[in-house]
This record gives structure tokens, sequence and C-alpha cells, in this order.
């Protein structure tokens, strides 16, 4: 079934995250370039997140890509992007990612998975995002 959709944002007054800046982020997480994905973020983004081991609840490019560097940075690890969205739900952005993490070394420990789900607010640059993630599990 086909269904048509409309995506004008509900005002056309309301700051919106347009989907080139969520398309530019998720790019930039598929290379691991942790500077083009700050690149996206206001100076003072607002983030937070839900871990299963804690939360996030950070301001700052700084502090929110060194969140991002801590789950996605480790060079012993092949890293890929297995699935991605960038959609609109009102006037935020919605971001999905699900990523595999596989040791270059299969003795370092085994292939992990993880899902995550933000939703973004700004204008050209995200002013905040909150994200859930799913943790890394074994697969």
């Amino acid at each position: 079934m086909l269904h048509d959709v409309d995506t004008t944002p509900a005002t056309a007054d309301a700051p919106f995250v347009g989907l080139s800046t969520g398309g530019l982020f998720l790019e930039a997480l598929a290379r691991r370039d942790f500077t083009a994905m700050a690149c996206c973020l206001a100076p003072t983004v607002h983030f937070r997140a839900l871990l299963p081991p804690r939360d996030v609840d950070v301001v700052g490019g700084d502090a929110t890509m060194a969140e991002f560097r801590r789950w996605f940075a480790n060079e012993t690890e092949a890293f890929e992007i297995l699935d991605a969205t960038v959609g609109e739900i009102g006037s935020r952005l919605y971001l999905r990612w699900r990523v595999r993490m596989t040791p270059l070394d299969p003795a370092q420990g085994e292939t992990r998975i993880v899902e995550q789900h933000a939703f973004a607010t700004g204008g050209e640059q995200l002013e905040s995002l909150s994200l859930l993630c799913s943790g890394f599990q074994p697969c």
C-alpha cells in the first residue's frame, strides 16, 4: 500500500534541522570521522543519552564527541554501519543507526552489535541531541 507523506514542517516559522545535517552526521559516523561529526554540532549542543550502564548529560561539542569516541573509536575493531535512517518527527530530526564492531584479532573478543536512536533540534547545526542506546550486544 502506498501512502503520500507530507514532509513540510508544521509551521514555516519553526526552526528545523534539515535532513542534510542528519545525513552528514551519519556519513561522518560511518567513516568514524569524529571531526566531521563535531562540525554538525553547535558549540553549545546539549547531549543526553540513556545507556544501559549509565546516563549521559553534557553540554558542548567536545564532551559530546568524547562519548562517541568512547563507543566507536577503537581502531582494533572493524566498524560497519549495518543500517541507518534519517527522518522527521514534527520539528525534530530523527536518526537511527545499527553498528557492528568486529575485533581485527579474533582472540580479542567477540563481534558486537549496537543500535542507537536519536532525536535532534537545531538549525544548520544540532543544538540538542537525545539518544537511546541498546547497549553493545554479542552477535
